[in-house]
This record gives C-alpha cells, sequence and structure tokens, in this order.
C-alpha cells in the first residue's frame, strides 16, 4: 500500500470514528438536555432549590454517561474495547465526570458568576459551550487512553500443528510477554 493510499485509508478511518462518536453522542445529547430540562422545571427548579439547575445538569449528565458508554463500547471503539470491563468502565466514567466537570464549570460561571440565569442561558452554557469544550477532551481521552488500540489485549488463537503420530498437537502464537510455547 503506497503511503498515499495509507494516509487515506488512516484520515477516511479517523473521520468515520469521530461521525460515530458523534452520533452517539447525539443520542446522550438528547438524553442529556431532556432530563435537564425537564429537571429543572420540576423537582430541581431554581425557584425550589438554588442549586437546582447544578443537580438537575448532573443527573442529566450521569444518564447520558450511561447511554454513551454502552453506543462508545459497543459502536464507536467496538475494535479497540478492552478484555477487563470493569476497568474500562471506570475509565470511561471518569473521563467522562471530568467531562462532566468542564460542563457544570461553564454553567456555574454562567448562572452564579455571570448572574444569567434564564433557562436558555443554563442550556447555551451547560449544553453548548460545556458540551463542545467536554466532547473534544472525551474523544482524545477515549480514542488515546481508554479505548487505545494499544491497551487492548492480545488474542490468543490456537493454529493447529500436523499431527505426528495419533495425538494432535496445537502451537499457540507467542505472546509479548512470554516466547514460544513448545509443542507437545
Amino acid at each position: 500500500m503506497s503511503r498515499m493510499t495509507l494516509r487515506k485509508h488512516r484520515v477516511l478511518a479517523f473521520g468515520a470514528q469521530l461521525a460515530k462518536f458523534g452520533m452517539v453522542g447525539l443520542v446522550g445529547f438528547a438524553v442529556d438536555i431532556t432530563v435537564f430540562n425537564l429537571l429543572r422545571a420540576t423537582v430541581f427548579s431554581p425557584e425550589a432549590l438554588d442549586s437546582g439547575p447544578i443537580w438537575a445538569k448532573v443527573v442529566s449528565t450521569v444518564l447520558a454517561i450511561l447511554t454513551n458508554w454502552v453506543g462508545n463500547r459497543y459502536w464507536t471503539f467496538s475494535k479497540n474495547r478492552q478484555s477487563q470491563t470493569l476497568r474500562e468502565g471506570l475509565e470511561f466514567f471518569a473521563v467522562s465526570l471530568v467531562g462532566m466537570g468542564i460542563g457544570l464549570a461553564c454553567l456555574w460561571v454562567s448562572h452564579y458568576l455571570l448572574g444569567y440565569t434564564s433557562v436558555v442561558a443554563d442550556n447555551i452554557s451547560s449544553n453548548v459551550i460545556g458540551l463542545a469544550l467536554g466532547a473534544v477532551f472525551r474523544f482524545t481521552l477515549y480514542r488515546y487512553w481508554v479505548f487505545s488500540p494499544s491497551r487492548r489485549a492480545p488474542t490468543t488463537t490456537a493454529t493447529p500443528v500436523p499431527a505426528t503420530g495419533s495425538t494432535a498437537a496445537l502451537r499457540l502464537p507467542a505472546g509479548p510477554e512470554r516466547g514460544l510455547v513448545p509443542e507437545r
């Protein structure tokens, strides 16, 4: 494969992954914005609870994180899933929580420091500015840390070796940390 073809292939693969990330993010965004506005208008309204918008954003973002983890694990980064699901999930949630913190910081600055307290201002600060900044942060860390191809466990497949006598022998490929497996 020529250098230009390889480069073009990598750019297209990156673009496809970015598009999938964006589509999964749109679903998460729909969950986030729907739950945020529903909670902000009801149980977490600023009239009922001064810190209501913050709590509404925390709940809506946690639900969106769960939605995004499923979509990103099984679609966007499906080729790079780790075999250790718990560790991958914890890393995904850690990155997502920092991303949530970025959105919360934007909301807090807008709502409490700058005094923009309307529903529109809260949505712009948290669901436009905060979401955009958080998305760049999350995609970068998901791609290069959580779902990094270099962290994927090597797959071990057995290849048959011609039998000697009546018993068949199997040879396992060498792993990165161990040598060749002797034949039986």
